[in-house]
C-alpha cells in the first residue's frame, strides 16, 4: 500500500497536520504530498509524468482556485480524469455537496469534529482507496 501516493489539497496548517496525525494513528504510511492552494494542486497534477497519486484529497474552500474548480479542471483533463478525488471538507452545506458530486468528486466527506471520529474516517477512507480499490493504467 505504501507505494501509492496521496495528493493532499489543504490551505489550513491545523487540518494538515490534524490529517497527517490521522494517517499516522491509522498507520497508513504512504507518502503524502501537500498542495496548500487549488493552483499548487494544478501545477502537481500537470507534471504527472512523475507522480501519479493513487487519491486526491480535496478541500473546497482554498485560495487562488477553489476545490469545486480545481475539480472542474481534474476531470476536463484526459491525463487526471480518471483519478479518484474525495472531497474532504468541513463545509456542511448542501450546495456544495451537489456541486460536488456534480462536478464529478467520487466521495464527498464532512470532516468530523471529533479527533477519534476523525480518524475513524480516515482509516475507512485508507482502506478503501488505497487498499481495496483498482486504478486504470497510466
Amino acid at each position: 500500500m505504501t507505494d501509492k501516493k496521496i495528493l493532499l489539497v489543504e490551505d489550513n496548517p491545523d487540518d494538515i497536520a490534524l490529517t497527517m496525525r490521522a494517517l499516522q494513528q491509522t498507520r497508513i504510511s504512504n507518502e503524502v504530498i501537500v498542495a496548500h492552494d487549488g493552483a499548487e494542486a494544478l501545477e502537481f497534477l500537470h507534471g504527472l509524468d512523475t507522480i501519479r497519486p493513487a487519491i486526491i484529497l480535496l478541500d473546497l474552500k482554498l485560495p487562488k482556485i477553489d476545490g469545486i474548480e480545481v475539480l472542474r479542471r481534474i476531470r476536463a483533463d484526459d491525463r487526471t480524469r480518471c483519478l479518484p478525488v474525495v472531497v474532504l471538507t468541513s463545509s456542511r452545506e448542501d450546495k456544495d455537496l451537489i456541486r460536488s458530486y456534480m462536478t464529478g468528486a467520487n466521495s464527498y466527506i464532512k470532516k468530523p469534529v471529533d479527533f477519534n471520529q476523525f480518524i475513524s474516517a480516515v482509516r475507512e477512507l485508507g482502506i478503501y482507496w488505497l487498499l481495496l480499490n483498482e486504478l486504470p493504467p497510466a
